[in-house]
Parts: structure tokens; sequence; C-alpha cells
């Protein structure tokens, strides 16, 4: 338990240099090494129970819910007829929790290397939507071309990603994204146990139509009470993607 000391786990990175996150620790529940990371669970004084995946905060159940509603929602309501959907990663179950809620989806894949969930975040699992996959996305991507709506892919990022410590990073990314989608474009969310409490989400369609910034589908007020979502409204979808200036200039470059 090297990043756990004094009853505090702390969670430092060489990505964010010169600052760290700390919460104090009531209780690990669990703790293992898979065939591909290092897995801990511990119980919070504050934020409930936390995943950490190789020394890193995946989620909280005090705060998961708004990353999981928003890199769910912004797809699934800019696309006209979501009825197939593959999510790569996402072991925690709580992006399968929210996509199975729409009423338009129909099937959800998830492909996932490891099964690992906080038990609030998994009630996905128990969907007759689900098809569950345990296997390399990229290898199941191959296989399964142009078979599926929307891809949400809530993998382990390789390097982190906010406009605070990234941001050449998410210029590159949309740089290159272009390359490949006639629509790319880049928002965000407020999480505090996110490095700088914030996530970004890069988000391409293959529709030159599409517009992601304005909601093709906007959930109504009885909707989103029977989805039971926290954070994600169509407000705050738009909203999403404006930016801070010093980050507008510089990916209006990319």
């Amino acid at each position: 338990m090297e990043h756990i000391k004094d009853g505090w786990f702390t969670e430092s990175c060489a990505l964010w240099p010169g600052q760290a996150m700390s919460l104090q620790v009531e209780e690990v529940l669990h703790q293992k090494k898979s065939e591909f990371q290092d897995i801990m669970v511990f119980k919070s004084k504050t934020y409930g129970n936390v995943l950490v995946l190789d020394g890193v905060i995946q989620c909280t159940e005090r705060d998961e819910f708004a990353y999981q509603e928003m890199i769910a929602n912004l797809p699934l309501c800019s696309h006209p007829c979501p009825k197939k959907v593959l999510i790569i990663g996402g072991g925690d179950g709580g992006v399968l929790r929210e996509v199975v809620k729409s009423p338009l989806v129909e099937s959800v894949v998830l492909c996932e290397i490891d099964e690992k969930f906080l038990p609030g975040m998994a009630k996905g699992f128990y969907s007759p939507k689900l098809i569950l996959h345990i296997g390399d996305g990229f290898e199941f991507m191959k296989k399964n071309q142009d078979a599926f709506d929307i891809i949400i892919t809530d993998s382990s990022d390789p390097v982190g990603e906010c406009q605070w410590l990234h941001l050449e990073l998410i210029k590159e990314m949309r740089t290159f994204c272009k390359t490949l989608f006639p629509v790319v474009d880049y928002a965000y969310s407020t999480i505090p146990t996110y490095p700088s409490g914030q996530i970004g989400f890069m988000l391409c369609s293959k529709n030159p139509e599409t517009n992601f910034l304005d909601p093709m589908r906007a959930l109504s007020k009885e909707e989103m009470e029977c989805m039971n979502l926290k954070y994600y409204n169509p407000e705050i979808h738009k909203a999403s993607f404006v930016l801070p200036e010093f980050a507008k200039k510089v990916l209006n470059e990319a």
C-alpha cells in the first residue's frame, strides 16, 4: 500500500508535476494485482468508496456521476437514433449504467480486459441490453467495424487529459482526429477528484451534418428525473463546449 501513509491515500504522478490529490482513508476494502493492473478499493472519509488503478483514482461514489453522465449523454443526445452502442473499457460499470437508461438504445457491448466496479455503479450489468466481452478493445473493434451507432472509449488514459495540464496534448488529439472525421469537437466536465478538477471529451462523427454543440435530442425534465440524472441536462450539454479564452486560442489552431 505504497500510496497510503498515515491514513491518507495520495495520488501523485509525473503527468501532473508539482501537485497531488489526497483523500483520508477509513478502510481498505479490496486490493489485488490482476494480469493487467493494480486494483484497490478503499472507503474514504468524505468521498465514499474509491476505485484506484495503478495508483490513480478512477472514480469515487461522491462525484463519479459527473463524468459518467457526460461521457454517455453527450454522444447519445447528438445522434438521431443510437440503437447500438459499444463501450471500450468502463469495467467499473458507470458509463454502462448511464447508456442503458436511454430508451433509444437497444443493445450495448461492453469490451473490457478486467471486471472492476463499485456496487452502486454496477446496475447496468444486470440490463438485458448488455453483451459483455472480456478482451482487448482494439482487437474487438478491428473485427467489428461499422457495427455500432456510437462508440464510447472509457479506457484508462495513458496520459492525463485536462485543459490546465495537457492543452498541447488535446490540441494534438484534435488535429489527429480531424484527419479521420469531418466533425470533431471538444467538451469538458468538472469533477473534484480528477487532476485539476476537470476532465475532457473528444467527440468525433463520420456524419458531416452532426452538431455536437446543440443536442439533437433535448431531454425533458420528466426524462431527466426518470433517468435519475444528477449532472447532465440540455443546458450543460451546450455549456460544456464553451472554453476559457486561453484554451480556445490554442484549440482553434488545431
